[in-house]
């Protein structure tokens, strides 16, 4: 038998080894794969609050995966829209959408491209336009209509626009405080997220300026079914009391008291307000004072007539005129009463205070707690005061402020201890503006609720391999193309 030639056995000597190579290479590509999931995304949500006095726009995001089918939202950024709330452009409907524009262009600027298309953005109106609506509904859908068009011109997932029910209003922000607590879900050392056990469960206190509005988990069954809010937070429900007084915020309060004083002073001009302090006065036309659903509007009355406030620096007084605009006596579900007849089981657990609340109280250097002689003796030294004397010493505040602190001061008074009886557990309430670098608010809790409602992201899943078997592939590979192309160049250049 003769010898192969050289040719034959080189090729023999390639060809082998090039299939051993690849088949080595395709056993490392299939042995020993493994798969994970690459992180969630981050996901974005806009809330605008149209509040009574003004408006402002928040920024959430959270995590593309959720927790037990609520999101966990964190707040990013907050706009204050210049102006006054959008029921103040009762006259101008056009200039409400107009007014929102400086901030849906911080929106704009602050989420990335890529997800402003799939990022969901709400508008809630609160007790503002809910007086507004009982006033004129026209003007109301005609505000609504260009808040709307406004939005729609910017490159956001509009998801739309509504008046919230005072219920609403008082429920979220009960969520959004025990959220920002973790009252609901925590985040252990292990990187898990738990509900913790025996959670610390707070009620809300929101004082606006058009309503107010009490949450709270009660100690015992409601006894109104209709003043109870489900919520399904996390998976697990919840039962909250809450209740919203319309007209009872902090600025249609004051104007209660300017209309109750001009009701019980004849004909006179100048009418003497005994929350209002020493030196300082105030003129009003009848038309202002009467712009309101809250005050009832006496008949024949010229608009254009003007009246003066007069200031008294009389506490005692003042409290006794608050307590005829809050009816703190008569009630049909006594003692399980809050103030105007309204239901409200006994207050029980620990609350936080804000808005209004946490404003004037931090202003009178009371926040976040005070105890209650203190918190009494301090308002009261302070609706002593002159007007020059309140002047020289908050030179830095606004006038239309420093002129209602002591009514509002007293109002709050009013309401809490006798309106919603705090007087025996006055040291569980909270008076604060944040929480964690979050606002205390109606929006979070919104944005909370409707998480529910949006999709979570699926997860990225890749496949890969440890990095030296990725090594040992790639190197086969590579030999494996080396031999077939020394194999190649061999047929086309050898030369028996």
């Amino acid at each position: 038998m003769g010898k192969l030639p050289a040719r034959s056995i080189f090729l023999g000597i390639a060809v082998t080894a090039t299939v051993c190579t690849t088949i080595i290479a395709l056993v490392l590509s299939l042995a020993q794969h493994y798969t994970m999931d690459l992180p969630n995304g981050t996901q974005y949500g806009i809330v605008f609050d149209a509040g009574s006095s003004h408006t402002s726009l928040f920024i959430y995001k959270w995590p593309g995966g959720k927790e037990n089918n609520t999101g966990i939202v964190s707040q990013m950024k907050v706009c204050e829209v210049d102006g006054g709330g959008i029921s103040s452009y009762r006259q101008n409907p056009p200039a409400a959408g107009q007014s929102l524009q400086q901030c849906l262009d911080v929106a704009k600027a602050t989420i990335p491209v890529r997800q402003q298309r799939s990022c969901p953005l709400y508008l809630g109106a609160t007790a503002g336009m809910r007086l507004l609506r009982l006033q004129d509904q026209n003007a109301t859908d005609l505000i609504m209509e260009e808040v709307v068009n406004t939005i729609k011109g910017y490159p956001f997932d509009f998801r739309g626009a509504q008046i919230l029910s005072g219920m609403e209003e008082g429920a979220y922000g009960w969520v959004t405080i025990n959220y920002i607590l973790e009252g609901f879900i925590k985040h252990t050392f292990e990187g898990q997220w738990i509900q913790p056990k025996g959670g610390r469960i707070l009620g809300a206190l929101d004082l606006g300026g058009g309503s107010t509005q009490i949450a709270f988990t009660p100690k015992e069954p409601v006894k109104q079914p209709d003043s109870e809010a489900a919520l399904q937070l996390y998976g697990h429900r919840y039962g909250v009391y809450t209740h919203s007084y319309l007209c009872y915020g902090k600025d249609q309060a004051m104007k209660q008291l300017q209309a109750h004083l001009v009701s019980t002073s004849g004909s006179s001009t100048t009418i003497m307000h005994p929350c209002y302090h020493t030196g300082f006065n105030l003129t009003l036309t009848l038309g202002d004072l009467y712009d309101s659903p809250c005050v009832s509007k006496p008949g024949n009355t010229d608009p254009d007539k003007s009246v003066t406030f007069s200031g008294m620096s009389d506490p005692n007084q003042c409290q006794s005129l608050i307590q005829k605009i809050v009816n703190i006596s008569e009630c049909a579900y006594s003692p399980d009463c809050g103030f105007n007849g309204v239901y409200q089981p006994p207050v029980h657990g620990e609350f936080f205070a804000f808005s209004a609340y946490y404003y004037t109280f931090d202003f009178l250097g009371l926040a976040p707690q005070a105890p209650l002689p203190k918190v009494t003796s301090t308002i009261e030294t302070f609706c002593k005061k002159s007007w020059n004397t309140i002047l020289v010493e908050y030179p830095d505040t606004k006038e239309k402020y420093l002129r209602d602190y002591c009514a509002s001061a007293q109002y709050i008074m009013t309401i809490l201890v006798q309106g919603y009886k705090f007087n025996e557990t006055w040291d569980k309430i909270y008076f604060q503006k944040k929480v964690a670098d979050t606002d205390i608010g109606w929006t979070l809790g919104y944005m909370l609720n409707l998480t529910n409602l949006i999709p979570s992201k699926h997860p990225l899943v890749v496949t890969g391999v440890q990095r030296s078997q990725w090594a040992a592939e790639v190197f086969f590979i590579v030999f494996a193309l080396f031999l077939s192309l020394v194999m190649v160049i061999f047929l086309i250049f050898w030369s028996p």
